[in-house]
């Protein structure tokens, strides 16, 4: 199986409730063969009309912090998100949610074979890096698991809301670009 025959797949799913109020399954996109993933909490309104993760305000911000370390999503990095399809009035998702639609998530990352995997806020970073994960004491600083090296940043719309943490979220950018360049073969 490649990311489009599971991409077909997964725009059917109707494995948990928010199918019923999508627009769009909001997939992921980016290069396949990406040593560096962006993993966000769920789509939100502007992601659910288009079906493209990251391409509202806070999308916009993500592409410009990733660009200061020559990363872009068509060249060198993947993005996806823990649910696929948007949570009513952008809440959290549900843990059943999360549940429900962690499979596609981790297929995404076995066909991909990311080295990094970088979680976008609290909520990505407690289900995929530790539960208890609190971004404002680690963001920025690097886990490993199962081979596959880990760190979270604040998620962009955090950073919309609290302009204040972009210094740190710049260190951080820079801390990734780094890593990269001790664990990636062809990102750069």
């Amino acid at each position: 199986m490649d990311l489009s025959e599971l991409r077909e797949q997964c725009l059917d799913c109707h494995a948990c409730g928010l199918c019923e109020t999508r627009t769009n399954v909001v997939f992921g996109e980016g290069a396949e063969n990406a040593e560096v993933m962006f993993v966000g909490e769920g789509p939100g309104e502007n992601e659910d009309l288009t079906g493209k993760p990251f391409v509202g305000r806070g999308g916009k911000l993500l592409g410009d912090m990733l660009s200061l370390v020559d990363l872009y999503r068509e060249k060198n990095f993947y993005i996806a998100n823990i649910v696929k399809c948007r949570p009513p009035k952008n809440r959290d998702p549900l843990p059943t949610e999360r549940e429900a639609c962690i499979g596609w998530l981790r297929q995404q990352i076995e066909l991909v074979k990311p080295r990094i995997i970088v979680c976008l806020g609290r909520i990505a970073a407690a289900v995929l890096i530790k539960e208890d994960f609190k971004i404002t004491k680690e963001h920025g600083m690097i886990f490993e698991k199962d081979g596959i090296k880990y760190m979270a940043l604040y998620h962009p719309a955090a950073l919309l809301r609290d302009p204040g943490r972009k210094p740190e979220t710049f260190v951080d950018l820079k801390n990734l670009q780094k890593l990269i360049k001790e664990t990636c073969d062809h990102t750069y």
